[in-house]
């Protein structure tokens, strides 16, 4: 059977949770003449403001129970809903057992992931789950042929405008509507579904769902060809999913992947301790920095790789100050992102037109648990999050010489760097800030070898001699499968290394060490990073 071209709406059911604009949007529809149902604190609000309401029990003969459980769940609601106007057995069965028709069903649902994100208990967390909402939403998607189903409040202008001009909503936006309607329902299931797995510690539950809410389509992917949307996964964890944009032009997809590993990057320096800038190229950090102040940090930072900086992300631990504003906007920067900034700093930045600003009012915590989720051909690949550093590890020094206390600190500066570089990863580290990274490559020979080339040009652009890796620490992020690596640290003048140990030739490693008079420390963890 055809689906009709149009719905008029004479009966609107509406219960929603969130209930922005269902005031104005209710007094609208009454007074098109449409009959209005409700329940519950929706029903309340309506009353209040001096709307004529239907309470639910009154269409259903039967009243809510069960704590507000059982209201909607009834053949006089899900009839409405679901019986095809133009099939004459269904107008039969609705007029055998006293059905009206419902055209119109207004449902947002219960706030299951903000009550996980206050940190609710677990009673009070399943009874935020949802079970009327999503029947009701599923059956008027169902049968959009006939029904209109609005789950999102930015919809209400779009159906009124409709019905203020036609008397009823086009079939094109009913199907528009129910589309929304079902990925809504999805959603929401796939909270409550992973919400049990971290309860009950299953991570493996053999069907996973993973959802998000559009944050916008963007004007091409990784490359021109490729479509490309951003959607935030609504876990509210601060980052660009969550930041606000105060300035320039819209994120590209690249941006959007560079400027999340600045940040988890820079998230991993405790601002309490230091001030710590991340810049990032590509998504690997081309410098990483710490001081008492963010310039300090800012300025080593930019010291490891300057022409690499070029064009890149910049990511702060500590608010935007207009110190720190007035040395960024002196080289093209693609996104600043801070959890915060002065309004001297926004003065500062806003000369920069294209340059774009986003502030999280916060910083991501780097030992948050959660999952990451990765496509592959014909399925997804879902991991925990890396949250753990060289700080969560007991530390085992392995070499004849043990570390100076120098040393140890720009160790686990090295080690929290090398994290976020792609493998095979070498990270320099002198004096609390990257003089020499080395990502990426299929060898850790290269990595070392290419780490140490750029710390002689850095040093060359400072007007230094030799290389900034002279005298530096070096973390690697897995281990030495053999000596050559290490050989090549040496080579560039390393005092120290850390790194996870676990090769086979561990002992040839370490005896290379002990032989150029190195500091080995072994963490036990690998950080991969493809």
């Amino acid at each position: 059977m055809a689906q009709p071209t149009s719905s008029r709406i004479k009966r609107a059911l509406l219960s929603v949770s969130d209930k922005t604009g269902i005031v104005e949007f209710a007094t609208a529809l009454s007074a098109l003449g449409i009959e209005i149902i409700s329940t519950g604190g929706t029903r309340k609000a309506l009353e209040e403001a001096g709307i004529p309401v239907i309470d639910v029990s009154e269409v259903t003969g039967f009243p809510e129970i069960m704590d507000g459980r059982v209201k909607t769940l009834h053949p006089k609601v899900h009839g409405g809903l679901l019986g095809i106007r133009g099939n004459e057995a269904h107008k039969s069965a609705m007029r055998i057992h006293d059905i009206s028709p419902i055209d119109l069903v207004v449902v947002n649902l219960y706030p299951f992931a903000q009550t996980v994100a206050a940190g609710a208990d677990y009673a009070t967390v399943i009874e935020n789950i949802d079970i009327g909402g999503p029947a009701m939403i599923r059956a008027a998607a169902k049968n959009h042929g006939d029904v209109t189903v609005i789950v999102d409040p930015a919809d209400y202008a779009l159906v009124l405008g409709q019905l203020k001009t036609n008397g009823e909503v086009a079939n094109a936006d009913r199907q528009k509507f129910a589309a929304k309607a079902f990925a809504r329902t999805a959603a929401y299931d796939a909270s409550v579904s992973n919400w049990f797995a971290k309860e009950l510690e299953k991570p493996d539950l053999e069907w996973r769902s993973f959802s998000g809410r559009l944050r916008e389509v963007m004007r091409y992917g990784e490359n021109p060809h490729q479509w490309a949307a951003f959607y935030a996964d609504g876990s509210n964890r601060p980052g660009v999913a969550t930041a606000r944009q105060v300035q320039g032009k819209t994120l590209s997809f690249n941006n959007i992947n560079d400027t999340d590993a600045a940040f988890e990057l820079v998230a991993e320096f405790d601002p309490a301790k230091s001030a710590a800038v991340a810049i990032i190229k590509h998504a690997n950090p081309c410098g990483v920095g710490q001081g008492e102040t963010l310039v300090d940090a800012y300025e080593a930072a930019l010291r490891c790789d300057p022409v690499s900086a070029f064009g890149g992300i910049v990511a702060l631990n500590r608010p935007l100050d207009a110190a720190i504003a007035e040395q960024i906007v002196k080289l093209f920067t693609e996104v600043i992102i801070a959890p915060g900034a002065s309004d001297e700093a926004l003065a500062i930045i806003e000369a920069k037109k294209n340059l774009r600003l986003l502030l999280t009012d916060g910083l991501p915590d780097a030992k948050a648990s959660g999952m990451t989720v990765r496509s592959v051909s014909g399925g997804l690949l879902v991991q925990t999050r890396d949250n753990r550093n060289a700080d969560d590890c007991e530390l085992k020094v392995v070499t004849k010489r043990q570390p100076t206390e120098k040393e140890l600190a720009d160790l686990l500066v090295a080690a929290k760097v090398a994290k976020h570089v792609k493998s095979n990863a070498i990270v320099y580290v002198k004096d609390g800030a990257t003089v020499g990274i080395g990502a990426g490559q299929m060898s850790r020979v290269d990595s070392a070898r290419i780490a140490h080339s750029k710390s002689k040009d850095a040093a060359k652009a400072a007007k230094i001699k030799g290389a900034l890796a002279e005298g530096s620490v070096v973390a690697s992020d897995a281990f030495f499968p053999f000596a050559d690596g290490l050989e090549a640290l040496i080579a560039a003048g390393a005092t120290a290394v850390i790194q996870p140990g676990g090769s086979i030739r561990d002992e040839e490693v370490v005896a290379a060490a002990d032989k150029a008079g190195l500091a080995m420390i072994f963490t036990g963890m690998r950080h991969f990073r493809h």
